[in-house]
């Protein structure tokens, strides 16, 4: 099965002031604020919400194609998802943009001040499916995930034009997007994924009700947190899956990307939607236990040892013959 993920690639440069933003401020001058922090040191992360899925879904060796726009600066990071199973000749390289990158510093007392510069991620409207499917032979699923609102809004109704199924889903663009296009990027989606509060967030700018939109998608995917994810499709009962248990919680960034990976990787295997909903757990747990969005390792057997305490024997018998 191939799978084209479209969405933002970006990188990420963290740093810590050791002292109090706060303290810097002056109450009557904040109209002319001039500052600059002397920073202890520097994190550079990869990311990117496209660039995350296909990384999980290169570990779990389903060979995602990834889709966005990038810089002359992506050489390094390509190299990474090379090497990590992902298929990025479909990138777009910038003649004159940078990667996209979010600069963030905080404080001793975990406020923050950042920036995110969009770079190339602006080019991804100029990106044709049609270019992707002829490449690799064509398309059986399309991700439609956060990125530039034009290029989402533009592939979305590509694939309806070219029968291409897609996933819908808008994470962080939820929030800028109006009702209209929110309509657009839903309205026939084969899934449709979002957490529990951008599900009423769709529903409260679509103006449609929850039978509504899922008489609109095929099948309806939403994160719970802590309590799993629930799957829900017209006239039949939802299904639940809980999350595997975590070893400790080191950064929740990254782990909604991880879950979509596994879901979409168990959908490549032929599996069950329940057995997808729980290999997308697991991988989740792998990314909440590690700072970074792709810094976990997917060790086999310590996979499916945790996998089999999670979901029981049956379902991992299932999913063992698939993973790589």
């Amino acid at each position: 099965m191939r799978i084209a993920v479209t969405g933002s690639i970006a990188t990420d440069h963290l740093m810590t002031f050791p002292g109090r933003f706060a303290d810097q401020l002056v109450a009557d001058q904040l109209h002319t604020v001039s500052l600059s922090f002397l920073v202890d040191n520097l994190d550079v992360r990869r990311g990117g919400v496209g660039a995350n899925i296909a990384f999980g879904m290169g570990q779990l060796g389903t060979k995602p194609i990834l889709v966005g726009a990038a810089g002359s600066d992506f050489d390094e990071y390509r190299g990474w998802l090379d090497r990590h199973g992902v298929d990025t000749d479909s990138v777009r390289i910038s003649e004159v943009l940078h990667t996209a990158r979010f600069v963030c510093t905080t404080d001793a007392d975990h406020n923050q001040i950042g920036s995110f510069y969009t770079g190339a991620m602006s080019e991804a409207r100029l990106i044709e499916l049609k270019a992707v499917a002829d490449r690799v032979g064509g398309l059986d699923l399309v991700l439609i995930g956060a990125d530039d609102p034009e290029g989402m809004l533009r592939h979305t109704e590509e694939c309806r034009s070219r029968s291409i199924p897609f996933a819908a889903d808008f994470s962080q663009q939820i929030a800028r997007m109006s009702g209209d296009d929110i309509r657009v990027l839903l309205d026939g989606a084969t899934y449709l994924f979002s957490n529990e509060y951008e599900k009423g967030l769709i529903e409260s700018k679509t103006g449609w009700s929850d039978e509504e939109i899922l008489g609109r998608v095929g099948t309806r995917v939403t994160t719970l947190g802590a309590q799993g994810v629930r799957i829900e499709r017209a006239g039949q009962e939802p299904i639940e899956v809980g999350c595997a248990e975590e070893e400790r919680k080191a950064d929740p960034t990254g782990v909604g990307d991880a879950f979509r990976a596994g879901f979409l990787s168990g959908l490549a295997w032929g599996v069950s939607l329940e057995r997808a909903a729980q290999v997308g757990c697991m991988l989740a747990t792998l990314v909440i236990e590690t700072v970074g969005t792709q810094e976990y390792q997917l060790r086999r057997t310590n996979f499916m040892d945790r996998f089999t305490k999670a979901y029981g024997h049956e379902a991992a018998a299932e999913v063992q013959t698939h993973l790589v």
